[in-house]
């Protein structure tokens, strides 16, 4: 065997013993099937009143994300008359059968409507934060989970920002110092910007934070035309198998990966953390 064929497969069976997660991004919209632009207007009393399809199509997106370790979730419902007072991230977990699940409440607007972000894990972490974005509006936040030991976690964030540029420059700003303190860090989620505009370059620039394919266009679900959903890993972390999946759930397209970790990242077993719920 010669050299160069010995350093290829050794290379190669050094990646297969390394520990690989499934992740997915998705805003779901409430499970809003739009397919069409005026479906903005025609679907708006969708977000305020219960409608039949609703929980049709969460039933749905529970099926295609269940092949998933981490599933990051964007506009979900925390239970309201909307949702017919279920809480879509704990049905999802359920009908999907990851053991771990959290919500986080962006948005409280009491019987009408509770706006949140939506963990599902097949791993239970060890520590979740809520992180209060800054903006002109309160109420945004993000979600912070740390897998494995305190002493070299992963860390996952799940994002949801603002429409307003100035606001998305100030949460990226804060957002980064927060991911400048662990060296292995996803952060994926609706960002609401594009990896040329100024958010990403800042992003970029104060953080080892990469986006493994910037080319993948989630929005809208029915004609892409910008990738503004994103998972982006630190630079640590190796992606593959990034795929913008099809599915007529949302006006947003889920975006998935499979992030390879370092040996040196002690994550717990998959599939032995007990159901847990979010605030």
């Amino acid at each position: 065997m010669n050299t160069e064929t010995a350093s290829i497969e050794d290379l190669a069976s050094t990646s297969a013993q390394r520990p690989s997660l499934r992740v997915m991004s998705y805003n779901i919209q409430v499970g809003i099937s739009s397919s069409r632009p005026h479906h903005y207007f025609t679907h708006s009393w969708k977000h305020v009143l219960p409608h039949t399809t609703r929980l049709v199509n969460i039933e749905q997106i529970a099926r295609r994300v269940h092949e998933y370790d981490i599933v990051g979730l964007q506009e979900v419902d925390a239970g309201s008359l909307r949702s017919n007072f279920i809480n879509l991230t704990e049905f999802m977990a359920e009908r999907a059968g990851f053991p771990f699940w959290y919500h986080q409440v962006n948005r409280n607007l009491g019987r009408i409507a509770q706006h949140s972000n939506g963990l599902l894990s097949r791993l239970r972490p060890t520590e979740m934060r809520d992180l209060r974005l800054p903006g002109l509006i309160p109420g945004r936040r993000a979600i912070l989970a740390r897998f494995g030991s305190k002493e070299n976690p992963l860390v996952l964030f799940v994002l949801h920002l603002a429409l307003s540029r100035r606001a998305r420059l100030s949460q990226i700003d804060y957002v980064s110092d927060i991911v400048n303190e662990y060296p292995h860090a996803i952060v994926m989620g609706d960002m609401n910007c594009r990896p040329g505009s100024r958010e990403m370059s800042l992003l970029f620039r104060r953080t080892h934070l990469h986006e493994p394919i910037d080319t993948k266009h989630t929005f809208p679900s029915w004609r892409p035309q910008h990738n503004i959903d994103h998972i982006l890993v630190s630079s640590d972390l190796v992606a593959h198998d990034v795929h913008v999946h099809d599915y007529p759930y949302s006006d947003h397209l889920p975006i998935s990966m499979r992030i390879e970790l370092p040996e040196s990242i002690d994550l717990p077993d998959r599939a032995k953390a007990h159901m847990t719920a979010g605030t």
